[in-house]
Parts: C-alpha cells; sequence; structure tokens
C-alpha cells in the first residue's frame, strides 16, 4: 500500500504539469536551508563575542565552494547527462554536511562546517539552471528563468524570516536539525524533477568525466572562443566586482543589524527577509522586460543599483532614532532586491543566448564561480576594514568595485537578445 501511494505520487509529479511546480520547492528548499544556516551561523558568531571578520567568514568559506565546484558539477552534469543524478547526490552531501552543527560549537567549526556544505551546494544552482532555461526555450527563457528566480527569492524569504524568529526559540542542536530537515526535503523534490538532459551515446567513464572537467575548468587557448562571444567574459568580470561589494556588505548584517542599528533577531530577520521576498515580485517583472527591451539594459541598471546599496545601507546609521534606521535599512534592501533581479535575469538570459548547446550548466556554472570569487574576497575586504573603521566607512569604500563593474558592462557588452534569430553573435573580449 505504501509502496502504491509513493509510485503514484511519484508519477504524479513527474508529469509536465507538475514540473513547475517540483522544480519551485526544490528551489525554494533548498535556499531557504542555506540561507537559514547562513544566517544562523553569523548571528551566533555575533552574539558569542566574535570579531566581524570572524562573521564575515561564514560567506567567504560558503562562496569559496560555490567558486570551485559550481563549475565542476555544471560539467559532470554537461559531460553525463544524469542532471537529476548529479542534484540528488549533492543535495544528500549538503544535507549531511549540517547535522554536525547539531553538536559543534566555535567559530571554526561553524566556518569549516559552511564550507564543507558548500561544496555540495555548489551543485544545484548551475544545473537546475541548465534544466529550466532548456525547458523555457528561446522564446520563453526570461519567464522560465524569472520564474525559477522568483522560487529562489520565496526561499530566501521564508528562510530569512524563519532564522529572525527561530533563533529566539529553538536551541542551535534543534536549529540546525531543522535546517537539515529543510534540505532533505529538497534532495527529495530533485529525484522527480525531469533532466532535460542529452544523455551521451556510450556511457563515459571516470577517467573519460575527469578529464572533460579539466578540460573545461582549464580551456585550452584554443577553446575559449565561446567566453569571447558578445564579450561574456567581461559579464563574468563584472559579477565577481560585483560581488565584492555587495557580498563584502552582505556577509556583516547579521553583526551590524543588531549590533550598529539596535535591530532584534526579530527584525533582523525582517529586514533581511524584504531583499529575497521583493524579488520574488521583481524576478517575474524583469523576466518579461528582457524578453521586450533585451539583456544588457537589465544587466547594467542591476550592477549601477548594487552599487548605491552599500552607501544606502551606511546611511542608515545617521538617523537619531532606531525607526529612523530601521526605514533606511528597508530602503537599502528594497533597492538591492530589484537590482539584484534586474541583474541576474538579464545575466542568466544573456548566458543562455550564447552558450553552445552542450555547454550550457558549464557556462551556468561558470556564472557561479564569478559570484563566487566576490564573495570570498569582499568578505574579507569589507570585514577586514571593519576591524579597523566604522561599519560605514568600510561599507561606503565596497561600493566602488561595483562602480568599476558598471563601467565594465556599459562599455564592453554587446546585446544578444535576437541574436539567434537572425542577428550575429559576435566575438569580443580578447
Amino acid at each position: 500500500m505504501a509502496s502504491s501511494l509513493r509510485d503514484r505520487l511519484a508519477g504524479a509529479a513527474s508529469t509536465p504539469a507538475a514540473q513547475p511546480l517540483v522544480i519551485a520547492l526544490a528551489s525554494a528548499t533548498r535556499f531557504g536551508s542555506g540561507i537559514l544556516m547562513g544566517t544562523a551561523l553569523g548571528y551566533y558568531i555575533g552574539q558569542g563575542g566574535g570579531s566581524d571578520l570572524a562573521a564575515a567568514l561564514v560567506y567567504t568559506a560558503y562562496f569559496f565552494g560555490m567558486t570551485f565546484f559550481a563549475p565542476v558539477w555544471g560539467a559532470v552534469a554537461d559531460v553525463t547527462g544524469r542532471r537529476r543524478a548529479v542534484l540528488v547526490a549533492t543535495g544528500l552531501g549538503a544535507t549531511l554536511s549540517v547535522l554536525p552543527l547539531a553538536l559543534l560549537r566555535g567559530a571554526g567549526a561553524f566556518v569549516g562546517l559552511r564550507a564543507l556544505y558548500a561544496v555540495f551546494a555548489a551543485g544545484f544552482p548551475p544545473v537546475m539552471l541548465a534544466v529550466v532555461s532548456s525547458r523555457g526555450g528561446e522564446s520563453g527563457r526570461g519567464r522560465a528563468l524569472g520564474f525559477y528566480n522568483s522560487a529562489r527569492a520565496v526561499g530566501f524569504t521564508g528562510g530569512q524570516l524563519g532564522v529572525g524568529a527561530l533563533l529566539g526559540f529553538l536551541a542551535p542542536p534543534s536549529l540546525f536539525v531543522l535546517i537539515a530537515a529543510v534540505s532533505l526535503l529538497s534532495t527529495v523534490a530533485t529525484a522527480v524533477v525531469a533532466g532535460g538532459g542529452d544523455r551521451p551515446a556510450r556511457e563515459p567513464s571516470v577517467a573519460e568525466v575527469v578529464s572533460e572537467v579539466r578540460r573545461r575548468l582549464l580551456p585550452s587557448p584554443e577553446d575559449r572562443t565561446h567566453l569571447r562571444q558578445n564579450g561574456l567574459v567581461w559579464l563574468y568580470v563584472a559579477l565577481a566586482l560585483r560581488n565584492v561589494s555587495v557580498l563584502g556588505v552582505m556577509s556583516l548584517m547579521p553583526v551590524y543589524l543588531p549590533g550598529s542599528l539596535g535591530l532584534s533577531a526579530f527584525w533582523m530577520g525582517v529586514v533581511l527577509a524584504l531583499n529575497p521576498g521583493s524579488q520574488s515580485v521583481f524576478m517575474l517583472l524583469f523576466g518579461r522586460v528582457t524578453d521586450g527591451v533585451g539583456r544588457k539594459p537589465l544587466v547594467a541598471a542591476g550592477i549601477a543599483g548594487s552599487a548605491l546599496f552599500p552607501v544606502v545601507a551606511a546611511a542608515a546609521t545617521l538617523p537619531a532614532t532606531a525607526t529612523g534606521r530601521f526605514w533606511v535599512a528597508v530602503a537599502a534592501f528594497v533597492l538591492i532586491a530589484a537590482s539584484f533581479s534586474s541583474m541576474t535575469v538579464g545575466a542568466l538570459a544573456f548566458i543562455g543566448d550564447v552558450a553552445p548547446p552542450r555547454r550550457e550548466s558549464e557556462l551556468m556554472g561558470l556564472r557561479t564561480t564569478a559570484k563566487g570569487v566576490g564573495g570570498v574576497l569582499g568578505p574579507v575586504l569589507v570585514g577586514g576594514l571593519a576591524l579597523f573603521v566604522p561599519r560605514s566607512v568600510a561599507f561606503a569604500v565596497g561600493a566602488v568595485p561595483a562602480v568599476v563593474a558598471t563601467l565594465l558592462v556599459a562599455v564592453l557588452l554587446v546585446e544578444t537578445r535576437g541574436a539567434r534569430a537572425g542577428f550575429p553573435l559576435v566575438s569580443r573580449g580578447d
């Protein structure tokens, strides 16, 4: 009876009509569990008397894993054609890496386990993005990616609201067990996601997979032409610089909001949730906009808005009242939500436009890698500055890389919308 019910549920979930809901569930719970974990770790370090740099290193650890392993998992999925298997295996690894936090304490353990979690969690974004992009096709890619990112934003929103409430009600062991359960739910959902990949004519050996992954991660000069299409390489550089600014500032929010602005854990969660919560609306909006007006305008506007975010966040310390500081923080997080949504939908559609058919997961993974470089360097930069200057000053200095990124996009990216409908892709960025 139980087996029959399970089979019927699996069959219903695998139908084309149910697939968007399954993808949304997998995405929301994957990103929700990740943000629950990251914010809780930073908060516990700050409340335990750890330095700003130690709290920022939670972000660095996460993006270090993302930087190196997102392209690996993306390439493995492309080479083997087993996208669903990669999603399930990496999801199980991420879930298991959360459980030791129920027993261990201290900044060192927190940072190390966050890095281990990232090694496996890095498999989800590039592979799922490739699945979603394939399902949307050229005509509906922007809308499909907008839907995926809205589900992602719902997960982030739930995670931030949840952590703000749960920090006051659950002891750390119970909270981390709950996070592992949410992560497991994501893994179960990916098991019925339609893979969407082309299986090779012959099953590759382990040695062949390793060789192909190495070739893709370290391509020879003659195998890098696709990175020059329409300035694609400069998009990756701009995303890295933008994330130096934004993620450097974000890494200190679990200590900045309660410590510098005086917000409680609950209101910290509310403010942090504004960013992903607003994204759930902005992603759908910009998904339609990019299919109509193009990719480059959205990328440029999004990165420019990201450069303003650290400045507005720093200004939250200026009002004399707690209410004033709260509302400036609200404005900063709504701004970054709109900016991130514009940049992300435009960038994903841009990559999907120029990606060769069998390299889409790889190039989506390189996008995560570029973001991860910023996530590694930004928290160290801003967190290190905060050891010597006020946090608001560190935030303002941290805005500089995003300004440079805005100029790169404005000058060096070439629009791709409609390129496959008759307008040529161009080589740019030698």
